[in-house]
């Protein structure tokens, strides 16, 4: 229970279906150094507490903070002082909150952990491997009561959530079947509004508290800021791709990211065209930019490779045609999965993708059906 409506109401549903159900926070980052932003971590921690109270079930804060930096901070300072951008709250779900949080539960005799993400989680009774028919994958939300411990031998699915506009299949991207078999995702059926009426009706202390926004663990602050404390400064070129022109000077690498358009820091020409950000050299620490259109270089890729994959169901082992979304919030696109040796793949891509930064996160699905996830090489 992480003090938003989301866990509340998730915490609540299972309550109502006669589960045993106890709230627990995970205590990842306090922002002990109190340099940057305001960290909301008390706050949340009353709000879950209260809702918890209301729905007289325990409560227990567990302090994951150590594992916490080792595991998700760690990652994405190392990543970003390598000229990646690394995707915190995806490493969060696989390392943390179905990792170590998990762990934590089963040795505690918990059957399941269950968050507030807006996903679909389908138990099927045979794993017959490979991708079903395009478009074949289900509708219908899972069955509520599903039984726990699921029947032996059953396999599970990962659906995209019923909203649309809050579906979070892709930061589960990562997940294995294993840690699947123990999640559950209450709310994955409901709709945003919908979730909030039940907050309402039942008098749930967070029914109209605002969504979390920023960086996972550390609340409403902006990166940059984040990264200025943490990883040091290193100057160099701002070089148009075109032409090889030396435009300026960056503060570092780590502070930019493919396709980003504002604070380069160069100015626009006469004809107000707009630098975008299109590469990182790293021979000679060059920042490269170039005029924002269909032909900047290394903007738009047609094909890519992904390394690290991780699969929710069955590995693809053949050249399938499958869909991706490139990044949280885009759609999916039609794309070519040809398997490669050392867990990665070439991806081409059925039209040209804008902006795909090294270290992010490609999503595998069919239809609404989560297969994997791997990582921009």
């Amino acid at each position: 229970m992480s003090g938003g409506v989301d866990s509340s109401v998730a915490a609540l549903l299972l309550k109502q279906q006669g589960y045993e159900v106890v709230g627990a926070y995970m205590k990842n980052w306090i922002n002990e150094d109190n340099i940057i932003g305001h960290c909301p971590w008390m706050q949340d921690i009353d709000d879950a507490r209260a809702v918890a109270d209301q729905l007289g079930i325990e409560f227990h804060v567990v302090n994951l903070m150590g594992d916490y930096r080792d595991r998700v901070v760690n990652y994405l300072l190392d990543g970003y002082a390598r000229g990646l951008t690394p995707n915190p709250d995806i490493m969060c779900n696989r390392e943390i909150k179905f990792g170590v949080f998990r762990a934590w539960a089963k040795d505690h005799g918990f059957a399941a952990v269950a968050t507030g993400h807006y996903a679909r989680r389908m138990e099927r009774q045979s794993d017959l491997g490979g991708v079903p028919p395009a478009h074949g994958s289900p509708q219908s939300a899972p069955t509520r009561g599903e039984g726990i411990p699921p029947a032996v031998g059953s396999r599970f699915s990962l659906l995209e959530g019923s909203d649309k506009n809050k579906d979070q299949s892709y930061f589960l991207a990562l997940l294995n079947q294993e840690q699947l078999r123990m999640a559950r995702f209450p709310i994955g059926h409901l709709t945003k509004p919908e979730l909030r009426e039940l907050a309402a009706a039942n008098g749930i202390a967070t029914a109209r508290k605002k969504d979390s926004q920023g960086i996972c663990f550390i609340g409403e602050v902006k990166m940059q800021d984040f990264l200025r404390q943490y990883v040091p400064d290193r100057p160099g070129p701002i070089v148009r791709a075109t032409d090889g022109t030396t435009l300026g000077k960056h503060r570092g690498l780590h502070y930019y990211t493919i396709g980003q358009r504002r604070g380069i820091g160069v100015p626009s020409n006469t004809d107000f065209q707009k630098y975008v950000v299109v590469g990182k050299r790293a021979a000679d620490n060059a920042l490269l930019v170039a005029f924002d259109s269909g032909d900047a270089p290394g903007l738009f890729v047609s094909e890519i490779r992904v390394h690290s994959l991780s699969w929710t169901e069955s590995p693809l082992t053949q050249t399938a045609a499958i869909q991706g979304r490139v990044r949280y919030r885009d759609p999916r696109v039609g794309l070519t999965f040809v398997p490669e040796e050392g867990n990665a793949a070439l991806i081409r891509f059925d039209e040209p993708q804008r902006a795909l930064a090294s270290g992010q996160i490609l999503a595998l699905y069919d239809g609404e059906r989560l297969l994997g996830g791997g990582v921009y090489a």
